[in-house]
């Protein structure tokens, strides 16, 4: 099969595509033909090794998943001996986390993993939502509790996980001011939000009011200033993945990391949010999807061979809500995989 593969930490030019061979599900999972991935920050953090703390855990001199790519969509092909829940010809879709894989024509998915993928929604769209609609989801119902009547701020609100977290705002009730450039400010306020600020024009943290709920998705600004726009008893959710400066050593960690040592010590509550795979949130989302209140949108597509072109479009700050793969599949190798 044909997969995006990565031999050593760098720029998006490290990527290439190769063939590699179909892997074989364990008992526990599913194989699936990818149909459509998504790029995530997430993707160019790992091929970067960016920051550099997180080489610790990815790996120290390269990757150990050489393939790339999380989320994804497609039609299991293959079940392990213990899939119960699941048969060849479903539509899925699903996260892989830190295993990576979603780059590919094929990938073993853990059947926990796996959800079945909304009924309305074509398979990019459906690639589109796992990591970040279940970060926003995570953020917004798990961690803030956000319920009807009260007010909420996205700061990042034009990116993969802001436009989902508008829309999921709106559905559990929220009053959405959304923080975004001049150019998406159109675009944010179609998918939901009662209130738009420009940060091109505006200081959301001096001219936006107080919020019960902070989401901050971008990492860009201090934890003084943050905290000036939630209420006294409000809470801030930090998720903010930052972008590519040229390599650090903690990136968007050191962020989180003093928001962590705060949080003992304030009124506001501080979290910071860890977004960990779930095929309950994926059914969640599933729901919301099919009753209409929830709609991925799609910036750019590309083919898998394009993925450095793709991670490279998205890392420069030039994307606004997903960017998602196209996977094709040459018919006659299809059947000799099968």
């Amino acid at each position: 099969m044909r997969a995006i593969v990565q031999d050593r930490y760098g720029p998006p030019e490290t990527l290439h595509l190769a063939e590699v061979e179909v892997p074989v599900p364990a008992a526990d999972e599913v194989l699936v033909r990818i149909e459509a991935a998504a790029v995530n920050a997430y993707d160019w953090h790992v091929m970067r090794g960016d920051p550099r703390m997180a080489r610790l855990s990815l790996g120290p001199a390269k990757p150990r998943a050489r393939i790339r790519g999380r989320d994804f969509a497609g039609r299991v092909t293959a079940v392990g001996a213990q899939v119960r829940r699941l048969r060849p010809g479903d539509a899925v879709f699903g996260d892989l986390g830190e295993a990576d894989g979603a780059f590919a024509e094929y990938a073993c998915v853990p059947e926990k993993l796996v959800a079945q993928a909304p009924a309305n929604l074509t398979p990019q769209q459906a690639a589109a939502l796992p990591l970040a609609g279940v970060t926003a989801l995570m953020g917004l119902a798990d961690v803030g509790g956000v319920g009807p009547g009260q007010r909420v701020l996205v700061n990042g609100a034009s990116g993969g996980v802001g436009t989902l977290a508008v829309q999921l705002a709106k559905v559990l009730g929220a009053t959405v001011t959304a923080v975004c450039s001049t150019r998406n400010v159109d675009l944010v306020r179609s998918l939901g939000a009662d209130r738009v600020i420009d940060y091109t024009r505006e200081d959301f943290t001096r001219v936006g009011g107080r919020h019960d709920l902070v989401f901050d998705l971008v990492g860009n600004r201090s934890l003084a200033a943050l905290r000036r726009a939630v209420t006294p008893t409000g809470t801030l959710v930090l998720s903010g993945g930052g972008v590519y400066r040229e390599g650090s050593l903690l990136g968007p960690v050191w962020l989180l990391a003093r928001g962590r040592l705060l949080a003992p010590f304030v009124r506001q509550r501080i979290a910071v949010l860890t977004t960990t795979p779930s095929r309950a949130h994926l059914d969640t989302l599933r729901g919301y999807a099919e009753a209409g209140r929830l709609t991925p949108v799609i910036d750019r597509s590309y083919p898998l061979a394009e993925v450095p072109q793709a991670i490279g479009y998205l890392e420069g700050e030039h994307a606004r809500a997903k960017v998602v793969i196209a996977v094709a599949h040459d018919p006659a190798a299809a059947m000799e995989n099968l």
